[in-house]
């Protein structure tokens, strides 16, 4: 289930290659949420270390140089290689690679997993890792990409693009939902929530969350879901119909949905079924409870239809998800 679990003796690796003109928030997302990520004993679940084509100091695109802990050697022993968002202009313009960006990246292992944020796509597109694969980068630079890269399969719309051994996700912030992503897959809902905690960002926003939400911040005076939201989450055990919501929030059910949707960028339905996942699978972590208990817990109803959602979205049944995740 987790390439972090196939060495058991030592942290697994993460090399971010900075690319010149490196965006700086991308490069810090990696490296804050991998580097605060513990195991039960204390001890770091990964090692993560920024390298550069060189040992130079790597220009940014917001004002400021950064000087790397290492130079390309660093690839050498990844377990995962991330690239942030860059304005090179080859990747970005040309769909080429100069010859020390290449030559770096043909030191990456070979079983390497290979992660992206932001304009980074570009990175793997222009080494062909992207062909025939779906991926995803920044809405505004999607028109460009498709021009460079024909061969990948872009979906501008979402978060982020599970693809197993090769990961992008959108611009900037959506690169904190592809490293929660990735902890929770690696390491269970418990990690990620601790690193997320500790962030002060939200937990959990799911990969095929549209890049585009109508109303962010909702507009003066008009009403917002956000409390039936979160009075939603301290109920998940109920069966929360869409009228018991909008009733909630004092709203019709149609202004509702559609505040809803504005706000989340998903139905109540599916962000409702979503949270229930998310919920059930920290109560598999963290109790003893028999699956039937964790589903009503959930308000998933019953152990079959939690062990339907957990297959769909996970591949393994509940039992399985437990054993992986408790064995720590």
């Amino acid at each position: 289930m987790s390439r972090a679990r196939t060495v058991a003796t030592r942290p697994h690796r993460i090399a971010i290659l900075a690319v010149p003109q490196v965006i700086g928030y991308d490069l810090a997302i990696p490296a804050q949420l991998f580097s605060g990520a513990t195991g039960r004993d204390g001890q770091p679940l990964y090692e993560v270390r920024v390298c550069g084509l060189d040992r130079l100091p790597i220009p940014t695109t917001v004002g400021y140089q950064l000087v790397p802990e290492l130079g390309p050697e660093g690839l050498d022993s990844a377990d995962t290689v991330i690239i942030p968002g860059t304005d090179a202009s080859g990747p970005r313009q040309h769909g080429s690679l100069d010859e020390r960006l290449a030559a770096a990246l043909r030191r990456i292992p070979g079983d390497a997993r290979l992660m992206s944020i932001c304009t980074g796509a570009f990175v793997l597109a222009a080494a062909g890792v992207l062909d025939g694969r779906r991926a995803t980068t920044h809405w505004s630079h999607t028109e460009r990409f498709r021009e460079l890269y024909p061969a990948v399969t872009l979906d501008e719309s979402v978060l982020y693009v599970d693809e197993g051994d090769v990961l992008t996700s959108a611009g900037l912030g959506a690169g904190v939902d592809l490293c929660l992503h990735v902890l929770r897959s690696d390491h269970g809902v418990q990690v990620a929530n601790a690193v997320a905690r500790y962030c002060v960002v939200p937990a959990w926003r799911d990969g095929g969350q549209s890049q585009f939400i109508d109303r962010p911040v909702p507009e003066p005076h008009s009403g917002t879901t956000e409390p039936t939201r979160s009075w939603a989450l301290q109920h998940l055990d109920e069966a929360l119909t869409l009228a018991e919501l909008a009733a909630h929030a004092h709203l019709s059910v149609r202004t509702f949905n559609r505040r809803f949707r504005a706000e989340t960028g998903l139905s109540p339905h599916t962000w409702l079924t979503r949270h229930r996942i998310q919920h059930a699978r920290h109560l598999l972590e963290t109790t003893d409870l028999p699956v039937d208990q964790v589903a009503s817990a959930a308000g998933l109803g019953s152990a079959a239809t939690l062990r339907h959602h957990l297959g769909r979205s996970l591949g393994v049944p509940p039992l399985a998800y437990r054993r992986t995740f408790r064995s720590e």
